[in-house]
């Protein structure tokens, strides 16, 4: 039947009005109200099945647009974050070193391959995202950060399980533990998930009072993070098992850390190489020099400029740059050299300048410009 008609409502219901027909149908057909009535327990769980389906806004869209034939061969993955992953990811494992113990876990009840898994991925915990921001600095020499975190943990009262004083969950009676219901569609066998233990395979009957069954509760945490140096911008750092725990003993998330690096007011960085425009007197360009240039550290450098030097060129300071993850080295100091052109001269500069001119035969870049420029005008 239609999930819509079984809960009585239409296609354009809100989701309060849902949630609504929904306790209405739930009260209606409740087993400990017809207690012995077949018909009213069938029609007890398809409303269940129909509100598993329309309240989840993902769920619910597939069944607009497809209807049943949705759920045909679907597969049920693990929870939690669905982001892009950069170049640069780094993995802190705290328990398992994957959020999915084998691919199997990603297929999740693919064609029902090991009941254990799929258990596993859809119980699993939600991965959650915490955004640093840090400065080129603190990339370079690394640092230590801590999380505030308000997240779901294990419920100490029921140690995860659910169950008040420790009781043990007993078999979910409609699918007899497999977490599944299996309907015929014409010559196709459908499986989906028991919507009596929401494919758990067991029901609990006296929760717990302080998670109310779900084996978790929400709970504040402070814990300190170390970012590694030399880490880039967009970084992720991926933490096994900080995520949030579970539902009734499940495997926790992962935490995630995304990592951006603030602009520098004197530094840009390519890789591990440092940037750095520094002008340079039009004096010391020509005759050649020593000056002083900043590092990422908060030093100081000296390098030699070369006779000759012209605007643009790049002057390297090895061992300079950004730190290399995982590494003792350094990347390398790039200095783009900015010659400046004299201004508010006066007449004796200017006299001055005009005499090095004339004395000064030798521009190569200008006679090679101008040489072609001549040939240019011989074509004509």
């Amino acid at each position: 039947m239609d999930y819509y008609e079984t809960l009585g409502v239409t296609k354009s219901a809100s989701d309060e009005e849902i949630k609504k027909a929904y306790r209405k149908m739930a009260m209606k057909y409740h087993p400990d109200r017809n207690k012995g009535d077949k018909e009213a327990e069938t029609k007890f769980k398809a409303v269940n099945e129909a509100y598993e389906t329309l309240k989840d806004p993902q769920k619910k869209s597939a069944y607009d647009r497809f209807g049943h034939d949705a759920y045909k061969n679907a597969s049920s993955g693990g929870g939690g974050f669905n982001g892009g992953f950069s170049s640069q990811e780094f993995h802190f494992d705290f328990g398992d070193s994957s959020p999915f113990s084998d691919f199997s876990d990603i297929l999740g009840g693919f064609f029902n391959q090991g009941r254990q898994r799929s258990e596993r991925a859809e119980m699993r915990g939600n991965d959650l995202r915490y955004d640093a921001s840090i400065t080129l600095e603190e990339a370079f020499s690394g640092k230590d950060i801590e999380l505030k975190l308000r997240v779901n943990a294990i419920c100490e009262d029921c140690k995860g399980t659910g169950s008040k004083n420790g009781e043990k969950p007993k078999v979910c009676p409609s699918c007899r533990g497999s977490g599944t219901m299996r309907f015929s569609q014409g010559f196709f066998t459908v499986e989906r998930t028991c919507t009596s233990c929401n494919g758990t395979g067991h029901i609990i009957e006296n929760s717990c009072m302080s998670c109310r069954g779900a084996g978790r509760v929400s709970k504040s945490r402070v814990m300190n993070v170390s970012i590694p140096a030399g880490i880039e911008d967009g970084a992720k750092i991926r933490l096994a098992g900080e995520g949030e725990a579970g539902i009734r003993g499940g495997r926790a998330g992962d935490l995630y850390i995304f990592v951006s690096v603030k602009p520098h007011k004197l530094f840009t960085r390519e890789g591990n190489s440092i940037h750095c425009q520094v002008p340079i007197s039009f004096v010391t360009a020509a005759i050649g020099g020593e000056i002083e240039v900043p590092t990422i550290e908060g030093k100081k450098a000296v390098i030699k400029i070369p006779t000759g030097t012209q605007s643009g060129q790049i002057l390297k300071l090895r061992g300079k740059g950004m730190s290399i993850v995982r590494s003792t080295l350094r990347g390398d100091m790039m200095v783009h050299a900015l010659v400046e052109t004299p201004v508010n001269l006066t007449e004796r500069q200017k006299e001055l300048l005009r005499e090095f001119d004339q004395e000064n035969g030798h521009h190569p870049k200008s006679e090679g410009f101008f040489a072609k420029v001549k040939e240019f005008w011989k074509e004509f």
